[in-house]
């Protein structure tokens, strides 16, 4: 694609990263057929290239116009058009660069200026996250009356509080058995803000697994949101405190004793981590640090596929469809690990049609775009029912919240999975299923005559 920057222009960091990124395009249209909102709506606009086209214009003119901030806002920024494209179009950060730059020029209408800071400021902190979610639980008998009046954002937000009461404090965790075991990793993992409320269970279970793998698991107290919320919003530099605040967590606690690895259950988190050494590249008093932790964060998957999964001690045979996060297999490129572990657990997995696609959570999108994100769970749930499985299994707690909603197949996270059949307890939501495993001892035992 070519570009028309002045000289002047050229001199800011930004346009220069946005102008190398452009270039790249060479306008082939083959991200059209794997992008959600396209696939849903056909506008060109609200397709990679089509808003390529409309960055390029308002990075060259500077102008921030409506059909840019209604179009990119639509963008669920779940990668897809990357794996697509030939060209290796970074879209991912020329998306961040457009967002960042709305956010600096033009001013929101009131609402929406007051619904982004109350995301910024809600759900990157655990406590304030917890006190919503307590007045989500009372609120939810309101439901059909927020959507008779239209306020699907406000509905959309009640689809997140869980059925039961939310709990309302973290458990510390302690391996009684720890000082008896041989360690072969030492690793940190990320809490979420988000998960660590709507579905503790997720690590609880992947504490579990890795501590029957020999894996040390640390929590760090003083970590943070890991700013993805934040910077999906524009609010950039949030994100970039969010980030240097786990940094300097994490720094302390490798000098007392190096870590293996920074380990993700929330593969939304995940993808963001790994961008650190992008996202404060410039910053010279964090740009080191923010490449060693970015090289050292894996999703949980990927760090077990490397430590090799223990033989099950429970035989299931369960049908599970595995719907691939975005941020996964499009923003990691981590596909194949999740299924080959749960067939090694003892799984019978099977795809989802369009699998490529968005489920419409994208982090805050079904807030923000409730239609368009409803639209979207509501394919990839009769895509769900099409191969009628016995569960559905997701490494993100943001596609799973999503499609609880839709789905009469209960959602569960592979983490979960993996600890049931390697010796831990069997998830909650799907305990109608317990009598369907087998211990595996008893499946070798010859049979009485």
């Amino acid at each position: 694609m070519q570009t028309n920057f002045t000289l002047r222009q050229l001199h800011e960091p930004d346009i220069v990263a946005a102008d190398d990124i452009l270039r790249r395009c060479v306008h082939c249209g083959f991200c059209t057929a794997t992008c959600p909102t396209y696939v849903l709506g056909g506008d060109e606009r609200d397709s990679p290239r089509g808003r390529i086209y409309l960055m390029k214009e308002m990075f060259e003119s500077g102008e921030v116009t409506e059909p840019v901030v209604t179009h990119l806002d639509r963008c669920l920024t779940c990668l897809s058009c990357m794996t697509t494209c030939p060209s290796g179009v970074d879209y991912m950060h020329l998306v961040d660069l457009a967002r960042a730059r709305i956010d600096e020029t033009i001013k929101r209408p009131w609402h929406e200026r007051l619904k982004r800071w109350a995301l910024g400021r809600t759900l990157p902190n655990p406590k304030r996250f917890r006190f919503m979610l307590l007045a989500g639980w009372m609120a939810k008998p309101l439901k059909p009356v927020l959507e008779k009046l239209n306020f699907h954002g406000a509905a959309a937000a009640l689809n997140m509080v869980p059925k039961g009461f939310p709990r309302l404090t973290v458990p510390t965790r302690k391996d009684a058995d720890a000082r008896h075991r041989v360690r072969v990793a030492r690793v940190a993992m990320l809490r979420g803000c988000v998960q660590e409320n709507l579905a503790p269970s997720i690590n609880d279970a992947a504490v579990r697994l890795l501590e029957r793998h020999g894996v040390e698991v640390v929590f760090i107290e003083d970590q943070f949101c890991c700013g993805a919320l934040e910077h999906h919003l524009g609010q950039d530099e949030g994100a970039r405190e969010q980030a240097r605040r786990n940094i300097d967590a994490w720094s302390e606690q490798m000098r007392e004793r190096p870590l293996d690895a920074i380990l993700v259950t929330a593969s939304g988190c995940g993808t963001m981590l790994k961008d650190y050494g992008t996202l404060l590249a410039r910053d010279q008093g964090y740009a080191e640090r923010a490449a060693e932790v970015a090289y050292l964060a894996q999703d949980i998957s990927e760090f077990m596929e490397r430590v090799g999964l223990a033989a099950p001690s429970v035989w299931t045979n369960l049908t599970v469809a595995y719907q691939s996060p975005c941020s996964l297999q499009h923003g990691q490129g981590i596909d194949a690990e999740p299924r080959e572990l749960l067939a090694q657990a003892g799984f019978r997995v099977v795809d989802l049609p369009e699998n490529h696609l968005c489920c419409g959570s994208a982090g805050t999108y079904s807030l923000m775009q409730p239609k368009i994100s409803a639209e979207l769970r509501d394919r990839k749930c009769a895509n769900i029912e099409a191969v009628a499985p016995d569960i559905v299994a997701t490494g993100n707690i943001g596609c799973l919240s999503q499609l609880m909603e839709g789905s009469p197949v209960p959602i569960v996270h592979t983490v979960e999975l993996l600890d049931w059949a390697t010796g831990g307890p069997c998830p909650r939501s799907i305990e109608k299923l317990k009598g369907r495993a087998k211990p595996v001892k008893s499946l070798l035992q010859p049979a009485r005559v």
